[in-house]
């Protein structure tokens, strides 16, 4: 084929026959508008993928409960904290490995086999039938689904520069919102033999299995989400080292694409990359923050108000969290934009994380509320709650999405992942060990009961405060 040079003093673009990458640039870059099917595709993939981490908060006391290996009510809380770790410890052990899978082989291989793995070890935690099946099935889900970091590297390959943000922030909402949303389907279809007898009957397998339903549910889901993503385009350039490119036949938009490339660039070693490892230790904070406080929340709303806790049901549990999690849709959708706009990724991180610490404060207090004003009380307090902490999020995801070039950003986030994994593991089993002492000292002086947990969370808000500041934190192209 004819060969086309570029100086290397000009800014002209080249792009190359048949790569899937500049087929992509190329139509982002006759494309003006917004990518809305693109969106659409990055919205539900995260959706899939962030449905199944917390969807068993709401059922997990009771699970913990039925499977009998508590020895008393104040342990559940131990033992489901090393349930909610284990699939973080699983995501933390092989984040590193998909992000660099998927700046070699494309992201949509690594996006695929997450969504397979969401469809089986989803599905067989739900017919746990002893506490170690439970932890064995939650490790392997997050070991081989390793698609949250690739997918934040695609939804900024598929749209604009100008774009760039909403993007992110759609894939921070859709997350959120499955941690959010996955609960409540877990509240309202867990133990359906109780909620349902009309439906459910004892002897069926739902009622022999009470938190299959929700889980299978999710699972469905993904299958539906994984058809999709057959038509998922690639966005991963496929230059070769020594600057040839596949002998294919040119595609129709790509008919004055190049076939020689010039020289690659050394890549630059992301761990001496400041901007990216300071963005990524806060993002690790604040993550470590509400993966706790997601274990908390539950745990503490559906213990006995003996022990400092709400008495609820698994179902009231669930109607809460999918509140937050509408109001989280229409906050991304309506008003983040503009507010991360005006105040940045930064600024806007700093005043959420002051926000949250006054209403973390208040939670124990609710224990004096019932009726209808403990119900508006509480679904207020985790609606703003779960803003907060998505508006946080979404400032470090651009952070870090900003401080690495394209051919980087799956590594990037694979690094990413692993570090927020590994916090994230430990914030379950660390709530829930924290828990568990806290009910213990219900008449202590120091922040009796489960005013020591919520005290902690805020210790661990007020650090990740700290580090949004400079010296610490690195701006990428400063």
């Amino acid at each position: 084929m004819a060969e086309n040079k570029v100086p290397l003093l000009e800014k002209k673009k080249v792009y190359y026959d048949n790569c899937p990458g500049c087929v992509q640039e190329l139509k982002n870059e006759r494309s003006k508008g917004m990518p809305y099917r693109d969106f659409l595709r990055v919205w539900i993939i995260t959706l899939c993928t962030g449905l199944p981490i917390a969807s068993l908060f709401p059922f997990l006391y009771f699970m913990i409960r039925d499977l009998k290996v508590a020895k008393s009510e104040e342990d559940i809380g131990f033992y489901a904290g090393f349930v909610g770790s284990a699939f973080m410890f699983g995501r933390a052990l092989t984040s590193t490995i998909w992000g660099l899978l998927a700046d070699r082989y494309g992201r949509k291989p690594v996006i695929i086999i997450g969504i397979i793995a969401v469809i089986i070890f989803n599905t067989l935690f739900g017919f746990s039938i002893n506490y170690w099946m439970a932890i064995v099935t939650r490790f392997l889900l997050g070991a081989l689904n390793g698609l949250l970091g690739p997918i934040k590297a695609y939804s900024i390959e598929v749209c604009n520069k100008e774009y760039q943000a909403l993007a992110l922030s759609l894939v921070s909402t859709a997350w959120a919102i499955g941690l959010i949303v996955g609960p409540a389907v877990g509240g309202y279809l867990s133990q359906p033999a109780e909620k349902y007898p009309s439906i459910f009957s004892e002897q069926s397998i739902f009622g022999r299995f009470p938190y299959a339903l929700p889980c299978l549910f999710i699972s469905l889901f993904a299958v539906a989400v994984l058809i999709s993503s057959i038509w998922l385009p690639e966005t991963l350039h496929n230059h070769t080292a020594n600057g040839k490119v596949e002998n294919l036949e040119a595609s129709p938009e790509t008919k004055t694409i190049t076939n020689e490339i010039e020289a690659l660039p050394p890549k630059q070693n992301l761990l001496k990359n400041w901007p990216l490892m300071s963005s990524i230790l806060v993002y690790c904070i604040f993550s470590l923050h509400d993966m706790a406080y997601t274990e908390v929340f539950s745990l503490w709303a559906e213990s006995d108000r003996k022990f400092g806790g709400l008495n609820f049901t698994s179902q009231d549990v669930g109607q809460v969290l999918a509140i937050a999690g509408f109001s989280l849709l229409i906050y991304q959708l309506f008003i983040y934009p503009r507010f991360e706009k005006q105040m940045g990724p930064i600024i806007s991180a700093r005043i959420c994380a002051v926000l949250t610490i006054p209403l973390l404060f208040g939670y124990p207090f609710m224990t004096y509320l019932s009726g209808s004003m403990l119900s508006i009380v509480v679904n207020c307090a985790s609606v703003l709650k779960n803003i907060l902490a998505v508006t946080i999020i979404t400032g470090t995801f651009i952070l870090q999405n900003n401080a690495v070039p394209q051919d980087q950003r799956g590594a990037a986030n694979g690094i990413s992942m692993t570090a927020m994994s590994l916090f994230k593991a430990i914030a379950p089993a660390a709530a829930g060990i924290i828990f568990s002492w806290a009910q213990k000292r219900q008449h202590a002086f120091f922040f009796p009961g489960d005013q020591m947990v919520f005290f902690l969370l805020n210790l661990v808000e007020l650090i990740g405060l700290i580090l949004t500041f400079k010296p610490f934190l690195g701006v990428p192209g400063e």
